[in-house]
């Protein structure tokens, strides 16, 4: 079993994982604390569970999101087509701006 040591909000976690996972996992982190330091942006330091709390509610809300869209698409209520006013443009915009949080954490 691997450990890795993860970072979010200035503060050092030692977490265990299956060897080989180190790395996905600190890239999770990385996304976590991305999150969190919008939030100490926007609200300031209002405690470190808080934070990690609020942070979890917006990655979950992010979650469901995808899910009810995926869900949607899967359902044929959504159309997947270039022609259809704009869907696959606001898919992949949203695809998109995920990425770019993800890489930018």
């Amino acid at each position: 079993m691997a450990q890795v040591n993860l970072k979010i909000n200035g503060r050092d976690y030692l977490v265990a994982c299956e060897d080989g996972e180190e790395q996905h996992l600190t890239f999770l982190a990385e996304y976590i604390n991305h999150q969190v330091e919008n939030l100490v942006k926007n609200v300031g330091q209002v405690g470190e569970a808080r934070l990690l709390l609020m942070a979890s509610l917006i990655v979950a809300d992010e979650l469901e999101e995808t899910s009810q869209e995926l869900d949607a698409l899967k359902d044929g209520d959504m159309q997947v087509t270039s022609g259809d006013d704009g869907t696959l443009e606001k898919i992949s915009q949203r695809i998109e701006d995920i990425a770019a949080r993800l890489e930018t954490s």
